[in-house]
């Protein structure tokens, strides 16, 4: 029975354990935190729950890629999901007009085409290129041999999103519209690759839900089953560094006291902490460490949470996104210090919810507003501070009161969090919300592979192929390709 250390009790390093396990793997999950789960975690607050990073999923019905991956890592059945609109489970507002996103290809081209009809073909086109994406990160796909899909997908990885969108709109605005969801993956205009966009607005597009009662049921459930088939998870567990010998990670120590000896290690973290936890290792070369300690952070985000008064906010079966103007500058401030732009959600508690106990503000945050306080304990970094927190917040909520009137008065408590509570709590550098970012311009050297020259070293996590749900599951699922072997992986499909 091979020994594994995974690293990091996040989805990736929990679905990577869990698979694993029931492989025959002995496996052992270490935590820096006293709870496990990193952006999985929910919290509560004066009677109320929060979400910290899984606010919805998408592509989750039969025959659909996360549910499909879901079987495999044995979670069908065990989430309650609550289905969003399907006429408009995103609302894109831009400069006080709303356009609804629907659900389905015909549902989608149909809904902008009523707004902006001199564009139906172009529509089609773009969902096309969206399709040709999605198409070739299916399951099926994952464990074959060659795959046409992925070859047609190859100009999409090194386009610039915006250069794509202008090349098939005609109409400014619909360009704007159409790259609205941007908040989902911290697009940077000229740098944000087309493919990470349709990615996304096809996992989402093929149907979206929020998890009632909140993302922790996901690492609940995949805790549950590293416990059944015999392995284990150990919080406040900080691993300190991974031990090598000539030729491969021999050991994991954590907490500076404690060795646990590995046959193979899965790093489910962000790859500038893990080479530092590999120190002055001869096995990796100088050159392969600086670009990993220098890959490019995306952007990270200010989250105000909202716990409303009783009864006063009917509950958004949706996920509003709301621009001054362009998206592509919705990371700035305005000249009154409002935010460009933003994005409102509401918290799921209970199927067929008339009204919202709790939700979310989310808009970017310059990790340099916050960086003098690196270090400083959370909950401790003093009155500055906390000023700070509050100015973001009374300025997010009077930027959102344009569009939601009630909002304001509606709001009985509010809690916060910066780039810095990202850092914190999950171990990435300048609490960026989605790890390594996506860049055109470093071609292959932006890329970060699932497998290392340390040959027992493996990753896994948001960094290895992509954030989300569904991106951290296809990245996890070809790691465990590489451990256990492609056929072994198809029998368990």
């Amino acid at each position: 029975m091979k020994r594994v250390v995974v690293i990091g009790s996040g989805l990736g390093g929990l679905s990577a354990a869990s698979i694993l396990a029931r492989c025959g793997y002995d496996v052992t999950v270490v935590e820096q935190q006293s709870r496990p789960g990193g952006c999985l975690q929910c919290f509560s607050r004066a009677g109320v729950r929060f979400e910290t990073g899984m606010h919805y999923i998408g592509s989750a019905l039969p025959g659909q890629p996360l549910h499909q991956l879901m079987q495999l890592y044995e979670l069908n059945d065990k989430l309650n999901l609550v289905a969003l609109d399907h006429e408009g489970y995103d609302i894109i507002n831009i400069a006080g007009q709303e356009f609804p996103i629907a659900n389905g290809r015909d549902g989608f081209i149909d809904a902008l085409a009523q707004y902006f009809p001199a564009e139906k073909d172009n529509l089609n086109r773009y969902f096309n290129a969206v399709e040709t994406v999605a198409s070739a990160l299916t399951l099926g796909n994952l464990t074959g041999g060659f795959n046409a899909n992925a070859l047609r997908a190859a100009q999409y990885h090194t386009t610039a999103l915006d250069s794509v969108v202008d090349s098939m709109f005609t109409d400014p605005l619909l360009r704007k519209v159409v790259v609205g969801n941007m908040p989902l993956y911290a697009g940077v205009k000229g740098r944000t690759p087309f493919s990470q966009h349709a990615f996304i607005h096809d996992f989402y597009n093929q149907s979206a839900f929020r998890i009632c009662g909140g993302s922790d049921a996901i690492a609940t459930e995949l805790i549950r089953n590293i416990e059944r088939y015999g392995s284990r998870l150990l919080t406040s567990a900080k691993a300190t560094r991974i031990i090598t010998d000539q030729s491969k990670a021999a050991a994991v120590e954590i907490n500076g006291n404690e060795t646990l000896p590995a046959d193979i290690v899965v790093a489910a973290i962000h790859p500038s902490p893990l080479i530092d936890l590999l120190g002055d290792t001869p096995l990796l070369r100088p050159v392969f460490k600086r670009r990993m300690q220098s890959l490019p952070a995306s952007l990270s985000v200010f989250s105000l949470y909202l716990k409303f008064k009783p009864d006063t906010i009917k509950y958004r079966n949706n996920n509003y996104y709301a621009y001054r103007n362009d998206p592509w500058s919705c990371q700035e401030l305005d000249s009154d210090g409002l935010h460009q732009g933003y994005l409102y959600m509401h918290f799921c508690d209970r199927p067929r919810q008339e009204f919202a106990n709790a939700g979310v503000l989310i808009a970017y945050m310059p990790y340099e507003l916050v960086a003098p306080w690196k270090g400083t304990p959370i909950n401790r970094r003093g009155d500055n501070y906390r000023q700070l927190m509050d100015l973001y917040a009374r300025k997010l909520i009077q930027r959102a009161a344009e569009d939601f009137p009630e909002l304001p008065d509606s709001i009985e408590q509010y809690y916060t969090s910066s780039p810095l509570t990202y850092e914190d709590y999950t171990s990435t550098p300048q609490g960026a919300m989605y790890g390594v970012a996506k860049d055109v311009t470093l071609g292959a050297a932006g890329r970060v592979s699932h497998v290392t020259r340390i040959p027992n070293l493996f990753l896994a996590g948001q960094n290895v192929n992509s954030h989300g749900m569904l991106g951290v599951l296809i990245g996890t699922t070809l790691t465990a390709a590489d451990i256990i072997g492609i056929d072994k992986l198809k029998e368990l499909i």
